[in-house]
């Protein structure tokens, strides 16, 4: 059967409840679409809390994707089914021929953009249950969705207010007559986030939730500390540059730069005139995001666009390469700066950073960083991650390794789970409204 929105029409929202896909011995699948590269985890449910293991991966080259968007469907699509096979044959022996069909995808916050919703529920009998809680998430959402022609990410608890009383993390249980609550929403951009989806369904399987790349490497790179007390997540790609904010455990807000790694080549083969696989083999051994006083001193060589005879390469100065690098990871972080103030969260949250994405991993970048945005900054990796590959336990892969958890733990934050528990039809009006979709 082909999977339906619960709320209407033009609203992709996650497709079908937790329940359906997350059970024991279950295969689930884990898809990141990058700008440089394609990646899969294959993972398989161990228990019925859905905990999962990843039992294989893969991953390729991306083609059709450009600074996060989709410019080629059908070489996405290839380049996704690609990936995904991979994976399955890693996975063969483990998954004995059950089928694949559930994915979680991520989604470029190129995409995406956060925004605040007030709703306000009055409380049952008995204290605040989670019934209230997700009337008003239930509340906000379709109030997005009446007016907004916007595809539902995320749905989050940010504050809540009893009775006016404010600064409360967790109301479950406490006696009150109204519940106010802010609600953290990230919204994507339908047509940005269809064609992503489509590059996907057309290898024959069914996203069951969608989640921004940020905020899944903000899960997998985070300690319980950094999400609790304030830090920013800076996902540095090849295309786009995005970050998350956590505090008290929740996303507060989603963003993006768009540049990132891609950027940083182009300006090395336009400046030393030569191929970009040549400027990203300079990038890669002898780049750096800070001049050093050495620069000067070592000579490196520099292929001519079209030529592979090293006996008329040029030889430059590092110095000259560190020089184009410099000034553009310098605008990535103060353009990131600038949002972060725009946003009013560079004083609120604390002065804690985390880098993870490939662009990351420049020598130089963490200090670079640390200068431009006056921040305690750390480079991040996946952590406690069952079974997660060593080659894929780097900064590049963060986004992937965090999928998994969003989907195993972060299910009261997907909008279409949210719309289903707070649906209240009878079976006979949910069948009627499936026959009308399906038949």
């Amino acid at each position: 059967m082909n999977k339906k929105t619960i709320t209407n029409d033009n609203a992709y929202t996650g497709l079908m409840k937790q329940k359906t896909f997350l059970n024991k011995g279950s295969a689930v699948a884990a898809i990141d679409i990058g700008s440089s590269k394609i990646v899969c985890l294959l993972g398989q449910v161990q228990d019925e809390f859905g905990h999962i293991e990843i039992v294989g991966h893969g991953y390729r080259a991306s083609e059709g994707i450009k600074n996060g968007t989709v410019i080629d469907l059908a070489a996405a699509e290839n380049a996704v089914r690609e990936a995904v096979h991979v994976a399955e044959n890693a996975a063969a022996d483990r998954l004995k021929g059950y089928p694949l069909r559930d994915v979680v995808v991520s989604v470029s916050a190129c995409h995406c953009y956060s925004s605040f919703i007030e709703a306000t529920v009055d409380v049952s009998a008995g204290g605040v249950s989670r019934k209230d809680i997700n009337r008003g998430l239930v509340k906000a959402q379709r109030s997005v969705l009446d007016t907004q022609d916007a595809e539902l990410i995320h749905t989050i608890p940010a504050a809540f207010w009893l009775d006016g009383n404010g600064g409360i993390s967790d109301p479950i249980g406490m006696n009150g007559e109204e519940l106010n609550m802010n609600i953290h929403m990230v919204m994507g951009n339908p047509s940005g986030i269809r064609n992503l989806a489509q590059s996907v369904k057309r290898s024959h399987l069914d996203i069951s939730a969608l989640c921004v790349d940020s905020y899944a490497s903000g899960l997998s790179c985070l300690v319980d500390d950094e999400k609790d007390l304030g830090s920013i997540l800076i996902d540095m790609g090849a295309g786009v540059t995005s970050f998350s904010v956590f505090q008290a455990g929740r996303m507060l807000l989603t963003d993006y730069v768009p540049m990132g790694g891609a950027h940083v080549t182009n300006d090395i083969a336009q400046g030393l005139t030569t191929s970009f696989a040549e400027a990203e083999r300079l990038k890669t051994l002898y780049g750096n995001a800070m001049a050093s006083s050495s620069d000067t001193h070592d000579m490196i060589e520099v292929m001519q666009m079209g030529d592979d005879n090293e006996m008329h390469a040029n030889h430059v100065p590092r110095s000259v390469l560190v020089g184009i690098i410099q000034p553009r990871m310098e605008e990535i972080f103060e353009q990131l700066r600038a949002k972060l103030a725009d946003n009013g969260v560079t004083e609120a949250i604390g002065r804690r950073v985390v880098l993870v994405g490939g662009a990351s991993q420049m020598p130089g970048c963490r200090d670079l960083a640390n200068y431009v945005l006056d921040k305690q900054v750390r480079l991040g990796k996946p952590i406690g991650i069952q079974a997660l590959p060593k080659e894929l336990n780097t900064p590049a892969f963060a986004t992937v390794a965090g999928l998994f958890p969003y989907l195993g733990s972060h299910a009261n934050e997907m909008p279409a789970e949210i719309m289903e528990r707070g649906d209240t039809r009878s079976l006979w009006q949910k069948t009627k409204l499936w026959l009308q979709e399906n038949w």
